[in-house]
């Protein structure tokens, strides 16, 4: 004999076909929604657990320090190489340098670009020894700016680009002066002083150059 349909409490009588089939679809859905909440919980376990292993069981040990730049090798290898004696600033203890080398184009350059060893300070200076040239191929570096005024620092006189409003916050102030057959430029974001007194460091470099053109 087939079984009846229980009578269903809140219905008073038995569910019908169509009944049965709502219900049984409903609760199907809440246990997949279930399952998935579930889910979505241990995949956040999961998620974070792996990133506190890389976290705290990866070993990181300190930035690796950026190799020195020996300015003395390169620039004997740029004398060797194009037959220019070139200037090479005395850094003491406050001046690192960033970068020096050779840059070829329309006019050969050797540069060095110094910046202050000491975190609180700010801004560089680059050197600039354009070769073969004068002080006509400074605005290439000054922003198209030409002298404006002369200073004398050792005896020394040197050609004076002081940018005032027209300076940008990587070029306020520069210095430059012919050596023999070339044209030596400090310009950079340093004040007045800082350039001045790099230029002095200078003169014996500068003086032999000058007597060498």
């Amino acid at each position: 004999m087939s079984r009846k349909p229980g009578i269903v409490a809140e219905l008073g009588r038995p569910e019908t076909a169509q009944e049965t089939a709502d219900r049984k679809a409903e609760s199907s859905r809440v246990y997949r929604s279930s399952q998935t909440f579930r889910n979505l919980i241990a995949a956040l376990i999961v998620t974070v657990a792996v990133v506190a292993v890389i976290v705290f069981a990866v070993p990181r040990g300190e930035p690796t320090a950026a190799p020195k730049i020996d300015v003395a090798k390169i620039a004997a290898d740029v004398t060797s190489t194009t037959g220019h004696d070139v200037v090479v600033p005395e850094l003491g203890d406050f001046w690192r340098v960033n970068a020096a080398g050779l840059d070829t184009g329309g006019v050969t350059v050797w540069s060095i670009t110094l910046a202050p060893a000491a975190e609180k300070e700010r801004g560089f200076i680059k050197l600039a020894q354009a070769f073969d040239s004068d002080v006509k191929w400074a605005p290439q570096a000054t922003g198209g700016m030409a002298p404006n005024g002369t200073a004398k620092i050792d005896g020394i006189t040197w050609d004076v680009f002081d940018m005032g409003d027209r300076g940008t916050a990587n070029v306020t102030y520069a210095l430059g002066t012919q050596a023999g057959h070339d044209y030596v430029l400090l310009y950079g974001s340093r004040s007045a002083d800082s350039t001045k007194k790099l230029a002095a460091s200078l003169t014996p470099q500068l003086g032999a150059l000058k007597g060498a053109g």
